[in-house]
């Protein structure tokens, strides 16, 4: 392999030195060199900001979530070449789906994501309208903007493809460009996928950017505007959260870092149920995907003190079956750490963990190997180590980043005390990205979440009931958070909308209810409305505007009304037939209408009834019955488009109405969200 070059400011860049050796995992042989040297870092974050940033900002949400689903799928179409890549940082072909596969995924996800929770447009709405007058004219609301700076990505080796993707497809979808600058043992992947890309010209230049090497000077260059996103340890995380630059501008800093993980098994989980088995397969699973090298793996396996000889036993017993060597052999189930350095930080930490525990699996310095050399590879056997002593502070504390993990017990007279001493043993940690619960007791699974929760990012109760579907421990998700408190680095990554929103500004904008409407594009109540001709419901998504109004009614509610509805429905409910235990009801005072009497009223009320653009009414949101409607009441409808988003995919979007329902002294008695589907206007053939 050439020596790695970098892609920043527009071009490709062959390091200025020989730089550093690259070696392969499984042979040991040296595989390219890497080095940033020559990299202008400043004129590449500059680059970000004046050709990406603006490129970015010109889309609208679901238009850059096109462009992810598009990158996502050209990526498919090279995963074997992936694969085989993936192969020499010694992970196995499942190992390489993880990372391959998952990063892909992700960028698949958050483009599903976007389409269905963001609007077509450039400006995020967060939350609702705050009334700030009794008389309606003003009025405030949030809104989120895309960071006008390059979101700075620092990747940790364990994960080249996934770790780059999970970052960028929140930053992309928010706005903002991506720097990546990968680990260095594995940069030779995050290149490549980085190339496939480029050459993709999926997405707009400037959007993404790669450094192969160190950073050099690249914080001295960061701007209030700028973001950072760090994956590795801790010790590293404190360095750079300190730099003058990142304190002194108040860069955002987002950090993944050590996690001493842990697992709890309850103790109803005896030998012979499904949930010890799942603990005993999860905890080998996590000790040997990846060789261990998961910043989610499990490092502390907690066990009822009864159970720890059957545990140690089934998970020897477990681990004594997994096949070491070249991950190209299909019986091969674990490969290589990351490198030889790498293999001695671990064999170093073992050594203080032995301190306080002994090894019922493993051997740190032998192991057995297929198709490999043993010494050249950084092979290294997985190892069980029990601590009969859970109060020793070395297994809550030092964290041997590979196939490694330790059995210590836990125990209490009652059943809240046990989970008690679990949750205490956990929070141990200092702070994790991910624990876990192995339990069919929903009492014990309650107190160990809501106990152990402050100390996690994220938790996961496992049991017989979700174990087939389960992803397992260490898996990452798009949707949901991905970080942990303390130790862990007290960030936040992916999480959906939260992670997207995390690249963005949030704003407290102040104004006048027609000054709201335009700058949000959404209706605001008490802004200016326009009563069309024709009907609303007759225009084309183009055609229709914000604003756009149609007051239908009145109609009359009559006894009989109310007593077919009841009769043709079902729903007899007392306030709706009997007139004394309606007028003993505080709400009442008598009979009174069904509300969903009232909803289909004014949809009687204000639909056109011939074909047309509305396709169909595909829901309602935010319902509430604010006024009961009685007998000889007339009741008015107010239809307001309060937002339009069309799709970039199909011949249709999405109409948002206002919709509120009077009586006739004026009291809103519902208001709600009426979501259409309208077409839009047809395209004329050619010439035409």
């Amino acid at each position: 392999m050439a020596p790695l070059s970098s892609y920043v400011s527009g071009v490709w860049q062959v390091p200025a030195d020989e730089g550093a050796p690259l070696t392969d995992a499984v042979t040991g042989v040296e595989i390219g060199r890497i080095s940033s040297s020559g990299v202008d870092m400043g004129a590449a974050l500059e680059h970000g900001r004046r050709v990406g940033g603006p490129a970015l900002r010109e889309l609208t949400f679901h238009q850059r979530a096109v462009l992810l689903k598009r990158l996502g799928l050209h990526l498919r179409e090279h995963r074997d070449e992936l694969y085989a890549l993936s192969a020499r940082t010694g992970a196995t072909l499942a190992d390489s789906k993880i990372d391959v596969d998952g990063g892909i995924g992700v960028l698949l996800s958050y483009a599903s994501k976007a389409k269905r929770e963001l609007p077509n447009d450039t400006v995020l709405v967060d939350g609702d309208v705050e009334p700030l007058s009794k008389g309606g004219t003003f009025a405030g609301r949030h809104i989120c903007t895309p960071l006008q700076g390059v979101a700075v990505q620092i990747n940790a080796f364990n994960f080249p493809m996934w770790g780059p993707l999970e970052k960028l497809a929140p930053a992309f979808l928010a706005g903002m460009p991506t720097l990546v600058k990968p680990a260095s043992q594995t940069a030779y992947l995050t290149a490549r996928l980085v190339e496939l890309i480029i050459e993709s010209g999926v997405l707009p230049e400037g959007t993404l950017q790669l450094v192969c090497g160190s950073t050099g000077d690249l914080f001295d260059h960061l701007t209030e505007q700028d973001l950072v996103a760090f994956t590795g340890s801790a010790s590293t995380a404190r360095k750079l959260r300190t730099h003058p630059v990142v304190v002194g501008r108040s860069v955002r800093f987002n950090a993944e870092a050590d996690s001493l993980n842990c697992s709890i098994l309850g103790p109803d989980a005896a030998p012979g149920t499904p949930e010890f088995d799942l603990f005993v397969k999860q905890l080998v699973t996590e000790m040997t995907v990846k060789a261990g090298q998961k910043c989610t793996a499990i490092r502390r396996a907690l066990v009822p003190a009864a159970l720890m000889d059957a545990v140690a036993e089934a998970a020897g017993e477990r681990l004594a079956r997994v096949t070491i060597g070249d991950p190209s052999n299909p019986d091969v189930r674990m490969g290589a750490l990351a490198g030889l350095e790498q293999r001695e930080e671990v064999r170093r930490r073992l050594k203080t963990l032995l301190d306080a525990g002994r090894i019922v699996f493993g051997d740190p310095e032998r192991v057995e190997v297929v198709d490999a050399d043993a010494e050249r590879g950084a092979f290294m056997s997985p190892v069980l180590l029990r601590a009969d002593d859970a109060g020793r502070a070395e297994p809550h504390e030092v964290e041997a980043f590979g196939p490694v993990a330790t059995l210590l017990p836990y125990d209490g007279a009652t059943a809240q005390a046990a989970a008690e001493q679990a949750v205490a043993l956990a929070a141990r940690g200092q702070g994790s990205l991910v624990g876990s619960v192995v339990t069919a007791d929903p009492v014990f699974a309650r107190r160990v979440v809501l106990g152990a929760a402050p100390w996690h990012g994220r938790l996961l109760v496992l049991n017989e009931e979700d174990a087939k579907e389960s992803t397992g421990h260490g898996s990452p998700l798009p949707p949901l958070v991905h970080g942990g408190p303390g130790r862990a680095g007290g960030g936040e990554e992916m999480g959906g909308m939260r992670g997207v929103m995390h690249h963005m500004q949030r704003t407290a904008v102040q104004a006048g209810p027609s000054m709201l409407s335009a700058i949000t594009g959404r209706w605001t109540p008490n802004a200016p409305t326009t009563q069309t001709d024709p009907h609303p419901f007759r225009k084309h998504l183009e055609e229709l505007r914000v604003g756009d109004t149609v007051v239908a009614g009145p109609r009359t509610v009559t006894l009989a009304d109310i007593e077919h509805f009841a009769e043709f429905t079902g729903d007899t409910f007392y306030a709706h037939m009997d007139e004394d235990a309606a007028k003993a009801n505080p709400f009442f005072g008598g009979r009174v209408a069904h509300g969903y009497l009232v909803l289909s009223f004014a949809a009687g009320l204000f639909v056109d009834p011939d074909p047309g653009p509305v396709l169909a009414n595909y829901g309602l949101e935010n319902l509430r019955f604010l006024a009961p409607t009685f007998p000889g009441d007339e009741l008015t409808v107010r239809l307001t488009a309060k937002q339009l988003t069309p799709r970039e995919d199909a011949a249709y979007g999405e109409v948002r109405w206002d919709t509120e329902v009077t009586r006739q002294d004026g009291a809103v008695v519902a208001k709600y969200d009426v979501l259409t589907l309208v077409a839009k206007r047809p395209e004329r053939p050619e010439g035409k």
